[in-house]
């Protein structure tokens, strides 16, 4: 116990801010539909395939432009992509609504950007995954060291004195009670930046090797893109193949040979921007190859889901209220550690009886 307790007191210590930031940034980005400050952002949902083809073409004739996120029931902007972070907000009829010239003048795209890669691109990712794994043995570690005093309990939202005795019992049974929502949002993390931790997971749903096979989108090789492709038909092509799917994200090919790619959310799929896709030969406007997300092997069905629990994409206000007391208490929870640990550290038993000496004389 003694070792598990040096353990978890150092691994708070040292990972404990950047779970705090983590959790800080993360209770922001589940409310950021409803700040972001762009005239539309409320408009209901028009899926026709007219308005959206229309849109499209429309928005897709736009000097430099790579992809749309289009609007969905919950934000009633499409989102048009550049290079370089520029982008765009743009009603459902195709009026440019605001534009950037990059991530730094949107708050909800740096923060996301934090959220997931810590400003550092791939190597950011490692970083959160490891602080993912890290907290894991901490909300594990800390349920099994709180069993002993846990006839102390008491529930307190903030700490009774600002003292380390004091922090230290809030941190204590404050994490015990919010220990399996921190797990939910530490597994659902993790698992969308480590694989093979993700595999581990999901494992129970079907044979691994499946899984992984079906978590690979297939390779698809076409011509060189078309001087003006016809989106029309291939938006028309998608929603006869899949009519009850949403339009979700439609990309242009990042290197010449790829293909333009498609991606719709069927009703049964909890993945906010879906798994269903179609790849279409950038020259022809043919379809190369479609996917159905709800015919993917279980185990990448049951991956798929992990996102949306994490985001509270399901749920409703309910869940989202859940989450949010997660990421306050991962926010408090870790900045307390980290300021115990190294601000409020017990002094030596050499040094107090020193003092007590000087005192007393």
């Amino acid at each position: 116990m003694k070792l598990l307790d040096t353990l978890h007191r150092w691994t708070g210590g040292l990972i404990g801010l950047v779970l705090a930031l983590l959790g800080l940034s993360g209770t922001i980005l589940l409310y950021e539909h409803l700040w972001i400050g762009v005239p539309g952002t409320g408009d209901p949902l028009r899926g026709d395939l007219a308005t959206v083809t229309a849109a499209t073409e429309k928005l897709m004739a736009t000097p430099g432009a790579q992809g749309i996120i289009y609007a969905d029931t919950r934000f009633g902007l499409h989102q048009l992509r550049f290079a370089e972070g520029a982008g765009a907000y743009a009603s459902q009829s195709g009026e440019i609504a605001a534009r950037w010239a990059s991530q730094w003048e949107r708050p909800e795209l740096w923060i996301f950007d934090f959220h997931h890669h810590l400003f550092a691109g791939d190597n950011g990712e490692w970083v959160i995954g490891i602080a993912g794994l890290c907290g894991l043995f901490f909300v594990i570690s800390g349920v099994i060291l709180w069993w002993r005093t846990r006839r102390t309990f008491q529930l307190r939202l903030w700490p009774k004195r600002m003292s380390r005795p004091a922090i230290l019992m809030h941190h204590r049974d404050l994490g015990v009670v919010v220990a399996p929502l921190l797990l939910i949002s530490i597994v659902t993390g993790t698992m969308m930046i480590f694989r093979p931790f993700a595999l581990g997971v999901v494992a129970p749903f079907g044979p691994v090797a499946e899984t992984a096979k079906a978590l690979d989108p297939p390779k698809y090789k076409g011509g060189p893109i078309a001087e003006k492709p016809d989106y029309t038909a291939m938006l028309g092509e998608a929603r006869r193949r899949f009519p009850d799917a949403e339009f979700r994200i439609l990309s242009l090919p990042r290197k010449a040979g790829d293909p333009i790619s498609l991606r719709m959310k069927q009703p049964a799929e909890w993945l906010p921007n879906g798994r269903t896709t179609l790849a279409f030969d950038a020259a022809t406007g043919e379809v190369l190859g479609a996917r159905d997300a709800l015919k993917l092997a279980p185990g990448a069905q049951a991956f798929n889901m992990a996102f949306p629990i994490h985001a509270s994409k399901v749920g409703g206000w309910t869940w989202r209220i859940l989450l949010t007391i997660s990421g306050l208490a991962m926010t408090m929870l870790g900045s307390f550690a980290v300021w115990t640990f190294w601000f409020r550290r017990p002094k030596p038993a050499k040094r107090r009886a020193k003092k007590a000496v000087l005192a007393s004389a």
